[in-house]
């Protein structure tokens, strides 16, 4: 679904690269971590990867579709969840997500399914009739993560999508992460909290000054020392 290919990106009056030699693809039924210490290049590749950031070296196809040269074929795949809470804050919660849905073509049934299921069961429901503006920061985060799932989205990819949740919540979306991925699509998302990367994703691709820095398949190593890997990788810091 998702095919990143020797992908680089240099920012204007910027002699270093925030990204190089990016490779990695996510298939449908898997969920993928992108992991890294602050100021690694995780925000810089899912940028990319959605059309936010242009760039011109190296592709990446999102359904087989280049992101550059079939943009708008390619981002019809894409739901996407910022790490910002970008929203439109005049318009109420089901505006904001009959909006999004009608951007991208959602039937009917998809938008009701998410303001009728998906918003009950993320507990924001009482809210959709009232202004975004007057949301708390969970209720934001909550309110984009419903949007870029109006158009049931092959790709779901997912920006630091943990923060400012509580943890019922926080465990909630592990769990419809994981049952989205299982439904044949692909879901990629970056996170600092490795608990909850090691419990969701099949994949995890470690990013460090810009480059992959390693790769753990964790359906063949389940075992394996997500934070002891992490912790040496950035010079015995858990978090830098």
């Amino acid at each position: 679904m998702l095919n990143v290919n020797d992908f680089s990106k240099k920012y204007r009056n910027n002699k270093n690269y925030s990204a190089r030699h990016i490779c990695f693809s996510v298939s449908a039924g898997e969920v993928v971590g992108l992991v890294g210490s602050n100021g690694a290049g995780k925000s810089t590749i899912i940028k990319s990867i959605i059309g936010v950031l242009p760039f011109s070296e190296g592709t990446i196809q999102v359904g087989g579709y280049d992101i550059v040269k079939q943009p708008e074929k390619a981002k019809k795949l894409i739901g996407y969840v910022p790490d910002d809470h970008s929203v439109y804050e005049k318009l109420t919660g089901r505006e904001y997500i009959n909006y999004i849905g009608s951007l991208y073509g959602a039937t009917v049934a998809q938008k009701k399914f998410v303001t009728d299921d998906l918003a009950v069961r993320f507990a924001i429901s009482h809210a959709l009739d009232t202004q975004i503006a007057g949301y708390s920061h969970g209720m934001r985060q909550k309110i984009c993560i419903l949007g870029a799932l109006v158009h049931k989205p092959k790709l779901w990819i997912l920006d630091e999508p943990m923060v400012g949740l509580d943890y019922q919540t926080m465990a909630l979306l592990c769990d419809y992460i994981r049952g989205y991925a299982d439904d044949e699509h692909s879901v990629l998302f970056s996170s600092h909290n490795l608990e909850v990367v090691k419990k969701t994703c099949d994949k995890v691709i470690f990013i460090k000054s810009g480059e992959v820095a390693g790769i753990v398949d964790l359906k063949a190593q389940s075992d394996f020392d997500l934070n002891g890997y992490y912790t040496k990788l950035n010079g015995g810091k858990l978090d830098a």
